[in-house]
């Protein structure tokens, strides 16, 4: 179990840093998603893994 984080078999971290990696406003912005087995049929494909219409482009 990540973080006390109940049922929690792992997580993804995004950050984008700087305009090439499509960081459009320029502070720090990380996005510590929790995931569970089973929460998205493919997990591959990381942050963008998440939204399912996402992960394949």
């Amino acid at each position: 179990m990540l973080w006390g984080l109940r049922g929690t078999s792992g997580s993804n971290v995004g950050i984008n840093a700087g305009q090439s990696a499509g960081q459009t406003i320029f502070h720090v912005h990380v996005h510590l998603i929790p995931r569970r087995n089973g929460d998205v049929e493919n997990p591959r494909g990381g942050v963008r893994g998440v939204i399912p219409n996402k992960q394949s482009y």
